[in-house]
């Protein structure tokens, strides 16, 4: 009931902010610069408000505090660790957001910024975790129920690998209306179930929390979108993907879940590595994979459809793979 609850407070936030928030955004003309070297169709969206993460970050929060205020009063806080970890990832985008808007480009933070501020934060994050007890060095391999001990110092950088891996997946995946809005909530809702079948209900609260301020989210930003989560709204998502995943103690299920995150980023790579390797060849149309598809005839809407409704395929997947990671 208390997962109802958390997925009701946290629709209900984000759909009354989104009323708010949007014609905010456009007043302020925190309109959305479209890349020029992206498909040509989608400079119709210039202009298009972003920053709207904003609505489901604050959702979440809201939820995760109000119906989680019984694990919070019993010292749980395990799922208000993952949401602040994300929430750092949601600043550094919001520092992004407002560079390319204040620069009137696609171009905010340089690469290696936003790269030591997410390993900054990923680091602190597992350093937490492990203070806290909530996270040990042994890989949990699904599907075949053993775990893998590793020294801490290398569990540590295959955690920070991991993180900033995923929380830029995610960003990439955010390229067309709703898709990564779409793909994330069988995600968040996987975590809800999984959390509950470990008798986690701190995390399970937090994933229904995800899942309800996304769903609300989903009424702006499906296709025509009204508005973009932009960076603050997808570094917040991959941070909330990889975090709970990490305080589940069950990493190697990210893969698995998030293969269409996976996908994108490695179509983004393998582009961009052929591309020198030939001297200008693309192995793509275009690059990422949505991006690719597109170019060959797909609309928006059924992109939306066939990866969101491959992520929730994939996330029952999951569940039967890390069913048994704890002893019932």
């Amino acid at each position: 009931m208390t997962y109802i609850l958390s997925f009701i407070i946290a629709f209900g936030v984000a759909a009354i902010v989104g009323q708010v928030l949007i014609p905010l955004l456009r007043r302020l003309k925190a309109g959305q610069s479209i890349r020029t070297d992206g498909p040509t169709w989608h400079m119709s969206k210039q202009g298009t408000p972003t920053m709207g993460g904003v609505m489901f970050i604050l959702a979440t929060g809201a939820a995760a505090v109000v119906a989680g205020r019984e694990e919070l009063m019993a010292g749980n806080y395990n799922h208000l660790y993952v949401f602040l970890f994300a929430l750092v990832f949601g600043v550094i985008g919001m520092i992004d957001d407002f560079q390319k808007l204040r620069h009137h480009a696609n171009e905010g933070l340089t690469a290696a910024q936003k790269f030591l501020l997410q390993l900054a934060a990923a680091i602190a994050f597992t350093v937490l975790m492990r203070e806290q007890g909530y996270l040990t060095p042994n890989l949990f391999v699904p599907f075949f129920n053993v775990t893998i001990p590793l020294p801490w110092v290398v569990y540590m950088v295959f955690a920070a690998f991991v993180m900033v891996g995923t929380v830029n997946a995610v960003n990439i995946t955010d390229g067309i209306d709703g898709l990564a809005t779409g793909v994330t909530i069988p995600v968040a809702l996987f975590y809800m179930a999984v959390a509950g079948w470990f008798g986690k209900n701190d995390l399970a609260i937090l994933g229904a929390a995800l899942a309800g301020g996304l769903a609300a989210f989903l009424i702006y930003n499906f296709h025509p979108a009204k508005v973009f989560m932009g960076d603050t709204g997808s570094l917040f998502l991959g941070g909330m993907v990889c975090g709970m995943a990490f305080a589940l103690d069950i990493p190697l299920v990210i893969p698995i879940i998030g293969l269409i995150y996976v996908a994108e980023v490695l179509s983004d790579i393998i582009q961009v590595a052929y591309f020198k390797k030939t001297h200008g060849k693309r192995f793509f149309r275009m690059a990422p994979l949505h991006h690719h598809l597109e170019m060959g005839g797909w609309s928006e809407t059924k992109l939306f459809c066939v990866f969101s409704g491959a992520t929730l395929l994939l996330c029952c997947l999951g569940f039967l793979g890390v069913m048994y990671r704890y002893p019932m």
